[in-house]
């Protein structure tokens, strides 16, 4: 039986952090034809990567049916590690090349566990530089640091 992919949806996400460890926020612009959906959050105290990883995930998370997902990210560290870099860190026991533990690893199993099965097309965008979906991402990441943090 095939599973029937409903549409393209569009995923633009993004991640700041106000002093990496700091307040840090992620967003994520969903974009299915002319539906739009906005989604942000963030934690007291974290990194830019982990909120650049968290927004995918959360991303992803919200999507209710099965679909061909073009993944829009200004973060190399996603676009390669998810890429390139995970299928080594897992042959290695989550290390490195270099025999280190690989850095947030509990964020990457749960990208890993959420794309498995997933039609994704990923892209690597230029940030800050006029993309409106990476643009949107961006005020969204920062309306999602927690409250009094942004600078």
């Amino acid at each position: 039986m095939t599973t029937m992919i409903s549409g393209r949806v569009d995923m633009y996400t993004d991640g700041s952090c106000k002093g990496n460890p700091g307040p840090g926020g992620w967003g994520v612009l969903l974009q299915y034809g002319e539906h739009r959906r906005e989604l942000c959050g963030g934690e007291a105290n974290t990194t830019n990567n982990r909120m650049e990883l968290l927004a995918v995930i959360e991303g992803l998370a919200a999507l209710t049916r099965r679909c061909e997902i073009h993944v829009h990210t200004d973060s190399q560290y996603v676009q390669k590690g998810i890429s390139e870099w995970i299928q080594g860190w897992k042959r290695r026991g989550w290390r490195t090349a270099a025999g280190q533990p690989v850095k947030n690893q509990d964020l990457w199993q749960r990208l890993d566990a959420s794309v498995t099965g997933q039609n994704i097309v990923w892209h690597w965008v230029k940030g800050h530089a006029g993309h409106p979906g990476n643009e949107a991402a961006d005020r969204l990441a920062n309306q999602g640091v927690p409250s009094g943090q942004v600078s």
